[in-house]
């Protein structure tokens, strides 16, 4: 019980930076500054060892079962972290930003479900990229670019990230049912990409291993 209320609160914690994430992209008028400052929630969650569900999601297939029941403990506290923060907003003089959410939830209401879940996937692909080269990277210039282009380029391309969109939802004031089941379209897309792209990874990356480990052995073998 004790793990589960500490995983919920990391998350929680995230769902509150992803958020402030959200509105520093909301209140620039310049989409490209507002998608390079977007990244500062992220850089911040993986500096602290915070949770954040589209980072975690890609490890599944290499966790015990019970990790599933963590990624659904992250994904609450997400989504209770991010709806905090929308709602502190709307009592501020920056609620303005609930116009500029609630026009960006209309294209997400709209959009196919299958549209949606693609996009999602392709978000999912790039989280697990940044979650993935910010804990491999040594150096720090390119630990700090492994986080923030990957960021970058979801929002710029207009990928769907579920954490990211249950803030948009809740600073719209836009929930609803069909809300709600976008919002599990979008979750499935993220965990498809996070996990195929895991998968990929380690399986280039055993081949290649196994591979340089063999010449290694031939090279030793015909030096001998």
């Amino acid at each position: 019980m004790r793990k589960a209320i500490q995983t919920f609160l990391r998350a929680f914690a995230t769902g509150l930076l992803i958020g402030m994430g959200g509105i520093v992209y909301l209140s620039c008028d310049n989409r490209y500054v507002g998608a390079a400052l977007f990244g500062t929630g992220l850089f911040v969650v993986l500096t602290f060892g915070f949770d954040l569900f589209t980072g975690k999601v890609g490890y599944a297939l290499e966790r015990e079962r019970s990790y599933i029941g963590d990624l659904g403990i992250i994904w609450l506290g997400n989504l209770a972290g991010t709806a905090l923060t929308a709602l502190m907003t709307m009592y501020t003089r920056i609620s303005a930003i609930g116009d500029k959410a609630a026009d960006l939830c209309r294209i997400k209401l709209e959009d196919s479900l299958f549209s949606l879940f693609l996009l999602a996937v392709f978000c999912g692909m790039l989280m697990f990229i940044a979650a993935e080269g910010y804990k491999r990277i040594d150096n720090p210039v390119a630990k700090i670019m492994a986080v923030f282009l990957p960021v970058m380029v979801f929002i710029l391309c207009g990928f769907e990230h579920c954490v990211a969109d249950m803030f948009y939802f809740s600073a719209a004031k836009m929930w609803s049912v069909n809300a709600f089941i976008r919002l599990l379209i979008m979750t499935a897309g993220n965990s498809v990409g996070g996990i195929a792209f895991a998968l990929l990874r380690k399986n280039v990356f055993y081949a290649a291993d196994s591979k340089i480990s063999k010449n290694d052995k031939t090279d030793n073998k015909n030096a001998a």
